[in-house]
């Protein structure tokens, strides 16, 4: 082969893309490229848990991304961060390792038909890369507790290393208010109240990059290039199927083809998968054709079914307990955060953005816990602003099965344009009374005895929005996404018209390409979005070498 030619590219080194870069190339046969538009990730603050601060909205780590005007949200627009760098999203997301609910896989195993996907497999392709600190010597390795995490793997998972009495108390209170006590979010029901446990080794971020990557790099077949942005896929031309053969890509200046001899991956994520496959003439006809884009195959559901989970941020002062915001606004207080880290990788420095976790029903109908709460023992009035000068906590909560959709579509045939990115939040009026329901379970849970200590007084919302209305339109002005999109090429059915890719994640129509990451999901997961894309790209890579295995046997192709 020449340099620039391959068994396998993966576009995008992120989450999915460092997982497959290790699978695929683990086999000394086969040559493997990956392919990131960002640099590396040898950025300081990617590795120190708080310093998601610094990376989200810096074009050193973050594509920059600004969301249409959403009328949902009374018209505003909202920065949407995407991982620009080695690991992708998990270079600068908030470490929460959460797999979500069985019943998210059963579901997406009816939708496509594959068992394969049901809770039981998925089971084991989180167990596969898992290295569970409870699974450690010493720890907690009951049958119980193996039978659900795996030990050994790449993907570290670590409890906290902080406590704060405001959180203990917050806790304390759900447990008055009907929510159980948990010490396991990731055992298929994650219903109750609990530390969050994060992706994180000894107080320092754990992301893809070190965790697949590192052990790979010195592999000779593969190849790693960062700053090297795809423009478009190549495709045969001729009559028959479409087979895509490569890519073109931007790198240095220069413009560079790069061909696969077995397949095309894309692991752009739900933004950067489905603006690349327009891109390169898989979508909307119409559209495409608009913006003088050559057809490949006419694909309307390319970047719809977008889903995203939209957290409302309730704020509470206190009074007579230490938070972030009085300790973090003296120097003393900034010099004892630092000191602490220092010295013992503990404390806020090593803080994930969310510590406390809980989920629970937004009304006692819901078969199962639909809202998801992370709370904070700090508050400001948006991401990336100063904290407030007075002691408070913040207690985001979202709607984990949004029925809304939206859809990222392209603007114009050059790859260096953002696409539009339309959430379209709260467009049902399900998704618009979940919201007025889950601010009135947030004052239910702090309105409990546990909290009465702290004299919690509420700053926002308000008390004066009590009626469901009110409180729906006050969710458009507060709420904020959670950086969870999902569903952009979604998996289905071969009868299904809005599914992107098949069962085997193939996208449909054509050979050589598959789609690995979170736009695959044909609903969201009920939790936090990164472990689940590591799932998926674990099961996809023993599909393709599986498949590639048969190609060269000269077998049937299946998955």
């Amino acid at each position: 082969m020449s340099a620039t030619d391959f068994d396998y590219i993966i576009v995008g080194a992120g989450t999915a893309g460092c997982l497959l870069a290790n699978r695929l190339s683990a086999d000394p046969s086969k040559k493997v490229l990956l392919l990131e538009a960002g640099r590396k990730d040898n950025y300081p603050w990617i590795h120190i848990p708080v310093g998601y601060l610094y990376c989200i909205g810096n074009p050193r780590t973050d594509w920059l991304y600004q969301t249409e005007p959403d009328p949902g949200l009374n018209g505003r627009s909202l920065r949407y961060p995407r991982g620009k760098t080695l690991g992708g999203c998990s270079s600068i997301n908030g470490m929460i390792y959460m797999r979500g609910q069985a019943r998210d896989y059963d579901g997406w195993a009816a939708a496509t038909g594959e068992a394969e996907w049901d809770w039981e497999h998925s089971l084991k392709d989180f167990k596969a890369h898992e290295n569970h600190y409870r699974m450690d010597v010493g720890g907690d390795a009951s049958t119980g507790f193996k039978a659900l995490h795996g030990s050994g793997g790449e993907w570290r998972v670590e409890k906290q290393r902080l406590r704060w009495d405001v959180l203990e108390a917050f806790a304390e209170a759900a447990v008055g208010a009907g929510v159980p006590r948990t010490d396991d979010f990731n055992k298929g029901d994650n219903a109750g109240v609990g530390y969050f446990e994060v992706n994180q080794k000894s107080g320092w971020r754990w992301n893809t990059s070190k965790a697949f990557l590192r052990p790979a790099r010195n592999r000779t077949n593969l190849s790693v290039w960062t700053e090297a942005h795809v423009e478009k896929l190549d495709f045969s031309k001729g009559p028959g199927r479409p087979r895509c053969l490569g890519a073109q890509v931007m790198r240095g200046g220069q413009r560079v083809t790069v061909r696969a001899a077995a397949e095309v991956i894309l692991s752009a994520g739900a933004i950067g998968s489905p603006q690349i496959l327009q891109l390169s003439g898989i979508g909307d006809a119409k559209h495409l054709k608009r913006l003088g884009i050559d057809m490949t195959l006419d694909l309307p559901a390319v970047g719809q079914n977008l889903q995203d989970h939209l957290q409302i941020r309730a704020v509470f002062k206190v009074k007579g307990v230490s938070t972030l915001n009085t300790l973090a606004n003296s120097l003393v207080g900034k010099a004892s955060i630092g000191l602490e880290y220092l010295l013992k990788r503990s404390g806020p420095m090593s803080m994930s953005p969310s510590q406390l976790g809980a989920f629970t029903r937004s009304d006692p109908s819901q078969p199962y816990a639909n809202l998801e709460y992370h709370v904070q023992p700090l508050s400001l009035d948006a991401f990336g602003e100063d904290l407030h000068r007075f002691p408070a906590f913040t207690a985001s909560v979202c709607n984990l099965n949004p029925t809304s959709r939206g859809s990222v579509t392209i603007t114009s045939n050059k790859a260096s344009d953002a696409p539009a990115i339309a959430p379209n939040y709260l467009h049902t009026a399900e998704d618009r009374l979940i919201a007025a329901q889950s601010l009135r379970q947030v004052r239910e849970i702090v309105n409990q005895p546990a909290m009465a200590k702290y004299l919690p007084e509420e700053w926002k919302p308000g008390v004066e929005f009590q009626s469901d209305e009110a409180l729906a339109r006050l969710a458009g002005d507060i709420a904020n996404t959670i950086f969870h999109p999902a569903g952009t090429a979604k998996m289905g059915r071969a009868d299904d018209p809005t599914a992107v890719v098949d069962p085997y994640l193939r996208v449909r129509g054509v050979d050589g390409l598959r789609v690995v990451d979170a736009s695959v999901m044909p609903t969201i997961t009920s939790g936090n979005t990164n472990s689940p894309t590591l799932m998926i790209a674990e099961k996809a890579a023993r599909w393709i070498i599986e498949a590639n295995r048969k190609l060269s046997a000269g077998v049937g192709l299946i998955g």
